[in-house]
């Protein structure tokens, strides 16, 4: 296999099809790309701006351009030695309004349909729908419920708008049976919205109850709903796929092991999977590696300066009244989603494992001991006799953590459940060890990434997917042990700093990052903020309003476009929060006063003098740190990834603000004529890499020495292979260590580091 040299990512909507990418890709060849990254290509929900929502993973979706389109933006690629990588979803579906004909089918013809297999469906009950506004006597009472003609068939359809087929039996009588009869004889209970966390009995991705969880462990559905990928790779048309939430399956590994079967060693496939803190790549699996999100924490870490933890956590711990640790959020954060979002899922797990528990096992013992393994489970899942040692780790630590927390006399029951997930109960405990699978992974995901980042405000470009954020920075030596491990294990993995999942653009997070080198000055610009009227707003949410003001504001200040989006980043944080509002029910006085905040700062001289006085502060080694993340993505050992227009400035929120439209227009005409510092240097190293492509995918890692009162400032390393060489430095915390600092490379070159960087914070050369 040959991978990628360096890929991009397009977002593709209606708005932005293939042949919209096809106009870009003279200027992806000139930037240096060899691959285009697409998200996923099928046929998605009407309007989806996203895609992952498939509603027909059998054909490409005809807005985008259908599948002519998608072949004419492969010929244009490969015109120019260049290909095509897809995003693909096997995890979940879309099933909101009546797009997916497999999901109709099933509704109309219950277990007995062709597609009934693909979805994770408890059959002992009808399907529950939670899409009524209020219980179903009343929805009827109301007359939000109507059953109208469609062609030759019935329809009961929910506030005009909602659709839902009338099964077969019914069609010459529906219309003479009294409507919450007819209800009743269905494959399918309608079902007030509030009741889905409690009482849904299909899986879901995550709490979205628009998606509708896929069997593909069904040898026959992944045939059926991999048909399509597996055609355009035999093709020629597609290199590779990234396969989304890779976790969220009954059996990652093997599908992993049966994707490489079928697509070749030629295919390059990476995996979306979320590494804990220590959690090792996963080897073995058959695949390349991951798709990013742990190079983005490791470079993310290396650009914070470890002493900022301490000053940081306690001016947090100040302002918030909350813990300056990340741990007490996340525990408390775990214990209300596993409560208030999945409590329907743990009764089920629960129930699985009861079922086969040996005498004395009670099913509250059982809650106990597995609802607490998940309030403290290290890591997103574990994967059984797949992955012996990982998961030996895995047990063990999460076994050391619940110890505590459990009644006395009941340890024995968390060793079940433990053994249970180890592979090594009846074969019976298949399906229970199945649910706490795929519960403890969402409830990480939710708990964590969608709450409590949202909650825990000491430094938010720490708060990212994927990221640590009880760990404030790394050390130079511990990013070296990293990048050797990576050229070891997985040379061909994604390396990735910006994606449309991120919470904060690379470079506000940059900018952000530099705070940690100027805690002081940071905390004078914070009180200042802080002493202001509050307008009814915490200071907690008052403070992570600055960080974000500072880290994202652009270059023309206030204008009604930056405002806008800083109000809906505000609206979703506070509701992903949980605290003081919701999704369930929004808080909209509070909300009002927050969004306030926002919209006095054009008119507030003070304000706006502050802001850009802070920024100004942080500057130069937020300039420092976007060029170094930069240099490092495309000098480390791994496929380079750009996120779509991140080769400028990357000031960007968190969805939907993260896929806003990209002027390729001024990108083109800045490639062509004078590039900012920051395309100018990925110009640069993607030419660099074209013109010797088996050093960057070959070759080794090298860590430098560094030596004197500036090394923790200084990361430093060769690539080396077949007698070719590329040197890279790195000058970290907006720091420039002075000539009694020395470099010296494995090769022997040896300069002190202020020759080294002159006015730069970074350097490079190959020869």
């Amino acid at each position: 296999m040959t991978p990628p040299r360096a890929t991009y990512r397009f977002q593709f909507h209606k708005d932005f099809t293939f042949a919209d990418a096809e106009a870009l890709v003279p200027y992806l060849d000139d930037l240096g790309i060899s691959h285009v990254y697409a998200s996923p290509v099928t046929t998605a929900a009407p309007g989806s701006t996203h895609g992952y929502d498939v509603v027909d993973p059998t054909t490409i979706n005809p807005e985008l351009g259908g599948e002519a389109a998608f072949r004419s933006l492969v010929a244009a690629l490969r015109a120019r030695g260049m290909g095509i990588i897809i995003d693909i979803v096997p995890n979940h579906m879309g099933v909101a309004g009546d797009s997916n004909a497999w999901w109709r089918d099933v509704l109309a013809r219950g277990p007995d349909s062709d597609h009934a297999a693909v979805f994770d469906i408890d059959w002992r009950e009808r399907v529950v729908l939670p899409v009524l506004g209020a219980p179903l006597p009343e929805a009827l009472a109301n007359g939000d419920l109507t059953l109208e003609r469609d062609g030759a068939r019935w329809t009961i359809v929910a506030y005009g708008e909602h659709r839902f087929p009338v099964r077969d039996a019914d069609q010459d009588t529906a219309d003479t049976l009294p409507l919450a009869e007819l209800l009743a004889r269905q494959h399918y209970r309608l079902a007030y919205w509030r009741v889905a966390n409690d009482e849904l009995n299909w899986r879901r991705f995550f709490s979205i109850n628009e998606l509708a969880g896929v069997r593909i462990e069904d040898p026959a559905v992944f045939e059926k709903t991999h048909a399509l990928y597996f055609r355009l790779h035999d093709e020629g048309l597609i290199d590779g796929v990234r396969v989304d939430h890779v976790d969220g399956l009954t059996d990652p590994i093997g599908y992993c092991r049966a994707l490489r079967a079928r697509l070749g060693d030629n295919a390059w496939i990476v995996i979306e999977k979320i590494l804990a803190a220590g959690e090792p790549q996963p080897l073995g699996w058959g695949v390349d590696g991951t798709s990013g999100y742990d190079f983005m924490e490791q470079v993310a870490a290396l650009l914070h300066d470890p002493a900022g933890a301490e000053p940081l956590g306690a001016l947090w711990e100040e302002i918030s009244g909350r813990s300056a640790s990340f741990e007490p959020e996340e525990f408390q954060a775990r214990q209300d989603l596993l409560s208030w979002q999945f409590s329907g899922q743990l009764d089920a797990c629960v129930a699985a494992f009861h079922a086969v528990a040996p005498e004395g096992v009670t099913s509250a013992m059982l809650r106990r001991a597995i609802e607490r393994l998940l309030w403290v489970f290290p890591v997103y899942r574990t994967y059984g006799p797949a992955a012996p040692a990982s998961d030996a780790a895995i047990r063990a630590e999460a076994c050391a953590r619940v110890a505590e927390l459990i009644p006395p006399g009941e340890a024995q029951v968390v060793d079940l459940v433990l053994s249970w997930l180890a592979g090594e109960g009846p074969v019976e405990a298949a399906d229970a060890v199945r649910r706490f699978q795929q519960l403890s992974a969402p409830i990480a995901a939710k708990a964590v990434e969608d709450t409590g980042f949202y909650r825990y405000g000491r430094l938010l470009s720490r708060n990212d997917v994927g990221f640590d954020a009880e760990r404030m920075g790394m050390t130079p030596d511990d990013f070296h042990a990293l990048m050797q491990a990576r050229a070891r294990d997985v040379p061909h993995a994604m390396l990735t700093t910006a994606t449309h999942d991120h919470k904060r653009g690379e470079d506000t997070r940059a900018r952000l990052a530099a705070i940690s080198a100027h805690p002081e000055a940071w905390r004078d610009a914070a009180t200042a903020w802080l002493e202001r009227d509050d307008g009814g707003v915490d200071d907690a949410d008052r403070y992570m309003l600055f960080q974000t003001l500072v880290g994202a504001w652009p270059e023309d200040g206030a204008t009604p476009e930056f405002v806008d989006r800083v109000n809906a980043w505000q609206q979703k944080a506070l509701r992903e929060a949980k605290l003081r509002s919701s999704w369930e029910a929004p808080d909209e006085e509070y909300e009002a006063a927050a969004t306030a905040l926002v919209e006095a700062l054009p008119g507030d001289a003070e304000a706006l003098a502050l802001i850009a006085k802070t920024v100004a502060m942080l500057d130069a080694a937020a300039q420092d740190n976007m060029l170094a993340q930069v240099l490092l993505r495309y000098t480390a050992p791994g496929v380079p990834d750009l996120y779509q227009g991140t080769e400028f400035a990357d000031l960007s929120l968190v969805d939907p603000d993260n896929r806003r439209p990209v002027d390729y227009d001024a990108r083109r005409a800045a490639l062509a004529g004078d590039p900012p510092a920051k395309l100018r240097l990925i110009a640069d190293l993607l030419r660099m890499r074209r013109d010797d492509p088996a050093l960057f995918a070959e070759g080794s890692y090298l860590p430098a020495q560094v030596e004197g009162p500036g090394a923790a400032q200084v990361l430093a390393f060769e690539r080396r292979h077949d007698g070719r060489v590329v040197r890279v430095a790195v000058a970290l915390h907006g720091q420039r260590p002075g000539a009694d600092t020395y470099v010296t490379f494995s090769s022997g070159h040896r300069t002190d580091a202020a020759t080294l960087f002159g006015n730069a914070a970074i350097w490079y050369e190959r020869s």
